[in-house]
């Protein structure tokens, strides 16, 4: 009886943490610490340039470069977060640094002493005079700046895996409850930018950046002191080491094991099975990639270990050795939906210069540029419930799937809405253009008659692409990862975006140079911009045909999963193929 009671106090404990109620201090961190993110994201161009005078070029590319480190940093947020911290510890960390950049960003934006003299405020006759920052002024922007990177990047890589953490994702029931989360996670960061791109760009613009910048650090404390309000009531990881350390290892083995043939039967292969109180995750063998099976081949001169410890250069378990699977598997996935990323790019660089040419007024209220990305961002905080609460209880009916449709549909359907979003795009040039023809404004700087909501069409349906494909690719991310790299998983998903910006510049510098300039001209009225659209929209179903080849030959892993049930010798095993009910296609 004393162990039984022991037990029922154990499921006592673990029922009063984690479910929904602790993913509310999760959202409250996301729409934050998005708030401040987003809004420097699309507003530092008009800081570079006009602050601390650099080039348009040089700040379009310091911007894009800044972008995409921060996703790319979320890699080694990931890493930190699965082998020495948890993710809770992760995101107070992180998010201390983003503290520090804000802070020091403000200090330079308050003191005139650390800036040069901003060549806005000179007159046109004297603009030859303008000096440019010193490398000491860089210095201390450049470092406020990856400090900020570092830290977003740490917070995007652990905060949506703690989250999910609150969720058993083998139970049916809470599976379902998974795949919401994700959705109202999107909603909490929509929210958050809505703000940023309104409510702080406006401060920057009214009342300076040091302001703005003040106000983005006092946001990411915010952040942290409600994720610490909900700590009591987390289910919090334990880190199982170094992912990297364990993928090395099954290459290795799997090198030195190369001579060996490679058996039929999945039990002739090295397994751990540990009789471990609670879950304990035990990957099945798939069939691709059967050369790193190899990995797990026990020798006759080798004895089994018989600990749950991480395994050697020599010898790895199956589990490890479909971990490593599952990251090359991966991989083909998120390289397909880089283009998409690529192509929001040009709506935040160009899409931003139509607007400079129309109509910004809204009755008497003008829209000012940066805050154009709230078209999009107000579509998706309406759909998003829609989508979680009307469209995924109906498809379910149909499929049976908890989530609706599959995470691989899903990103799939947003692939085909930014296809759209470019080929409209160019629809809407082509009209601006007309426009300005027919009004005789081809060389005007004034705006044309013709309203900015015509840009708020390919604004809205991009935002719907985002919609389905990060959300998509989060959860995807997520749920086929193993449970010692759910945070380097989930930050994967955002080298997509990472890749997108990188690329982005290449891609423009490339049609410029094979076009002969469609895109050379300052002018955007005598630019050939429809063109550029349109080739993204072709190379956009070029790029969805390459995705449904990737998503049609991805395996969906298979899980065994061992649970206790009434006594430390009494355990009942439960075998969950966790692609039952998915559809052989994306």
């Amino acid at each position: 009886m004393g162990v039984l009671q022991h037990v029922d106090i154990q499921h006592k404990q673990q029922a009063r943490v984690g479910g929904r109620r602790a993913t509310i201090f999760v959202f409250a961190m996301a729409a934050l610490e998005t708030m401040a993110f987003i809004s420097n994201g699309v507003s530092l161009v008009t800081y570079f340039y006009g602050y601390m005078n650099f080039s348009l070029t040089k700040s379009a590319t310091a911007l894009t470069n800044f972008m995409g480190t921060a996703f790319l940093l979320s890699l080694f947020g990931g890493f930190v977060s699965d082998t020495y911290l948890s993710r809770f510890k992760t995101c107070v960390i992180f998010g201390c640094l983003e503290i520090v950049g804000y802070a020091l960003l403000a200090v330079q934006a308050h003191f005139k002493q650390l800036r040069p003299f901003p060549c806005k405020d000179m007159a046109p006759s004297k603009t030859a005079l303008c000096e440019p920052a010193t490398s000491g002024q860089e210095a201390i922007l450049f470092t406020g700046l990856y400090l900020v990177a570092l830290g977003t990047g740490g917070i995007k890589a652990a905060l949506p895996a703690l989250g999910a953490d609150q969720f058993d994702e083998t139970d049916p029931k809470e599976a379902a409850s998974l795949s919401s989360y994700f959705n109202w996670l999107m909603f909490s960061i929509t929210f958050g930018a809505m703000l940023g791109v309104t409510f702080l760009v406006w401060i920057s613009t009214n009342q300076g950046w040091d302001w703005s910048f003040g106000v983005c650090a006092v946001a990411v404390a915010m952040a942290i002191l409600f994720l610490s309000m909900g700590k009591s009531v987390y289910q919090t990881n334990i880190p199982k080491g170094s992912p990297l350390v364990r993928i090395l290892q099954v290459f290795v083995a799997a090198i030195r094991n190369r001579n060996l043939p490679v058996p039929d039967m999945a039990q002739e292969l090295h397994e751990i099975h540990d009789k471990e109180a609670g879950h304990n995750e035990i990957l099945q063998r798939t069939d691709q990639f059967k050369f790193l099976d190899r990995a797990a081949i026990l020798s006759s001169s080798q004895d089994a270990p018989t600990s749950s410890t991480s395994g050697s250069w020599k010898l790895c378990t199956i589990t490890q050795v479909e971990e490593t699977k599952i990251i090359v598997r991966m991989l083909p996935i998120i390289l397909s939906t880089i283009f998409m990323n690529t192509c929001l790019a040009q709506l935040q660089t160009f899409s931003i210069q139509q607007t400079t040419t129309m109509d910004r007024k809204i009755g008497s209220f003008q829209m000012p540029g940066p805050s154009l990305p709230v078209i999009p961002l107000v579509f998706m905080f309406i759909l998003l419930p829609i989508y979680d609460r009307v469209f995924v209880p109906l498809a379910r009916k149909f499929t049976g799937i908890p989530t609706g449709i599959t995470q691989l549909q899903r990103v799939a359907v947003g692939l085909v809405l930014s296809a759209i979003s470019m080929a409209v795009s160019g629809i809407i040039e082509t009209h601006r253009k007309r426009v300005a023809i027919k009004h005789n404004m081809v060389d005007s700087p004034g705006p044309l008659p013709m309203s900015i909501f015509w840009i708020g069409i390919q604004y809205a349906i991009f935002g719907m692409a985002d919609m389905f494909t990060i959300v998509g690719l989060m959860e995807f991310f997520y749920g086929e990862s193993s449970a010692g790299m759910k945070s380097l998983s989930t930050a994967i998903s955002w080298c997509s975006l990472a890749f997108g910006y990188y690329t982005s510049t290449v891609v423009v510098d490339v049609v410029n140079k094979v076009s002969g300039g469609w895109l050379a001209s300052n002018n955007l009225n005598r630019d050939k911009l429809e063109y550029f659209y349109w080739l993204l929209a072709g190379v956009s179903v070029v790029n969805f045909g390459v995705y449904l080849l990737c998503a049609s030959w991805y395996r969906y892993k298979k899980v065994e999963v061992k649970q206790e049930q009434s006594g430390p010798m009494d355990y009942v095993e439960e075998r969950i193929d966790v692609s039952i009910k998915r559809s052989s296609t994306p």
